[in-house]
């Protein structure tokens, strides 16, 4: 049994808790809001974010990061990605010098244009084989219900992926490991836009060849932006990459496929934020990854579309007619 702490209590960090205590850890989760910390510890539920699943007794929630993080070896980091930075710098003089950091998040900076395992990092000082990242299809609702599911762990030393891969192995949560921690971060940030258009086109009322051809070409975008930045194409073919990607624009229960459907039936982004607390991530990544390809010369039309109707630049039913009147090319360009 080891001690591990998750610093956010939404629906993801409160389902992964779940896994790892399923795995037979304890688990102190931190959360923001006192009221829900009660909910948590006396109700045995996230009441706010996964109603009418019951949490075990080996899952707790303080508001205090020091409790949260005291004698944690493994620290899980689950906030929406935008606010990392922020947190981190709270946070930081809590966590355990020798502790692994696990970020669940999946996005780019806006501004440093830095991947989620960049930012910690930088605020914590961190050596690379503290850092490590988990990613794959892993929608909070099923995870939470306890169905079956996979993932991957990435760590530049494989040696402490593969022990994290082993720590969170459960009845229902079936990880892998890899050392790509580039290829899972980009597959992870930029699934969230893809699904963004898929969604649109799922809103506009467009069939399964639309929003097949969205998923294709925008696996591609994925592959050459992170390729060029060093990533395995493996990865990319993994749970990761096509894995997450599959997941994300398929399912109801995705906040970003939902988003893009709303904005797909007419609906600004003003509104639809307006509408839901939970947090879409593509919705803001979707600028700094445009930054990002842009910076190293990666053709993103896909991503660049998504940024303009997000932006207001361009309305979501002008969307396709967009990507379709481009200058036809070979696939592989």
């Amino acid at each position: 049994m080891a001690r591990i702490a998750t610093f956010g209590s939404g629906s993801w960090g409160t389902a992964f808790s779940l896994v790892v205590a399923d795995a037979g850890h304890e688990v102190t989760m931190w959360a923001r809001r006192a009221e829900l910390c009660e909910a948590i510890n006396t109700k045995r539920e996230n009441t706010d974010y996964l109603p009418g699943i019951e949490l075990p007794s080996s899952i707790r929630a303080t508001t205090d990061p020091y409790r949260a993080a005291s004698t944690a070896e493994l620290v899980v980091l689950a906030v929406p990605s935008q606010t990392l930075r922020a947190n981190l710098v709270e946070w930081s003089d809590a966590i355990e010098p020798e502790a692994v950091m696990l970020s669940l998040m999946k996005g780019v900076e806006l501004g440093t244009l830095k991947r989620m395992s960049e930012v910690i990092a930088e605020v914590t000082g961190a050596s690379p084989d503290r850092i490590a990242v988990l990613s794959g299809p892993n929608l909070a609702k099923e995870i939470a219900n306890r169905e079956p599911a996979a993932s991957v762990v990435a760590c530049a030393d494989e040696a402490v992926a593969a022990r994290i891969r082993d720590m969170i192995h459960g009845p229902a949560f079936r990880p892998y490991s890899t050392n790509d921690v580039v290829g899972c971060e980009l597959g992870g940030a930029y699934k969230n836009v893809i699904a963004l258009a898929v969604g649109m086109a799922v809103g506009l009322g467009f069939g399964d060849n639309a929003t097949a051809s969205v998923i294709t070409r925008g696996l591609a975008e994925t592959a050459r932006l992170a390729i060029k930045l060093g990533a395995d194409p493996m990865t990319l073919m993994g749970l990761a990459g096509l894995g997450d990607l599959v997941a994300t624009c398929s399912s109801p229960l995705s906040r970003n496929r939902s988003f893009g459907e709303k904005l797909g039936q007419g609906m600004t982004v003003e509104e639809v934020t307006a509408s839901t607390r939970q947090v879409a991530e593509g919705v803001k990544s979707c600028t700094s990854l445009l930054a990002l390809a842009e910076k190293n010369g990666i053709s993103a039309p896909l991503l660049s579309a998504v940024n303009a109707v997000v932006a207001g630049e361009l309305s979501a039913r002008n969307l396709m007619g967009v990507l379709l009147s481009r200058e036809v090319k070979d696939e592989r360009l």
